[in-house]
């Protein structure tokens, strides 16, 4: 036995999953349209996974992710997750999005300064396409040059991207797709 588990639960952008293996975190999905397409989905991303009742720990990682997607101002960055299945540019890329703090957001190219490679904006943005626990690494605080949207892998697409950053205290310019973030504004990359 793989030792994968999974539990779908309630949040206030509809029903999300956690993947977890041990007391770590290893996956998570944002609301499908159904439970059984969320369920269809992790199966297909971890085929070994069984839906099981959480122990304490992940317990307690749910109810910091559905407070936090309820407004509350929580730190998901302590949350225990196992990233060991990524590559190490792609966890470098996920370590540097665990650090930008709720209502902030940065660009595509800002990342990729920060780990020292400029030109890597496209590569950023690809290993963020493939992040295995989105919310908890936040791979919405990221957009593109100039506060543009950029892309959204999960389900609902820049839709759901939007709805979080908002949540988190981001509001989106009525003439644009571009973010201000309080107290801080976007700076283009």
């Amino acid at each position: 036995m793989s030792g994968l588990a999974y539990t779908v639960f309630a949040t206030a952008i509809g029903r999300c999953a956690l993947v977890w293996r041990g007391g770590s975190i290893v996956g998570a999905s944002l609301p499908e349209p159904s439970d059984a397409r969320m369920r269809e989905r992790l199966s297909r991303r971890f085929p070994d996974a069984v839906e099981s009742p959480p122990p304490p720990e992940i317990s307690e990682a749910i109810d910091l992710v559905a407070r936090s997607l309820q407004g509350e101002d929580v730190d998901l960055s302590m949350l225990p997750v196992d990233l060991a299945a990524s590559d190490p540019f792609e966890r470098k890329v996920y370590a540097a999005a665990l650090a930008i703090p709720r209502g902030e957001v940065r660009t595509y190219g800002e990342l990729a300064a920060e780990l020292g490679q400029p030109g890597a904006s496209r590569a950023v943005g690809a290993a963020l396409g493939r992040n295995p626990i989105p919310i908890i690494v936040p791979c919405h605080r990221i957009l593109a040059a100039g506060g543009r949207s950029g892309g959204f892998s999960a389900p609902g697409g820049t839709a759901t991207k939007f709805r979080i950053l908002a949540i988190e205290g981001a509001r989106r310019s009525s003439d644009s797709d571009l973010f201000e973030t309080l107290p801080l504004a976007v700076k283009p990359a």
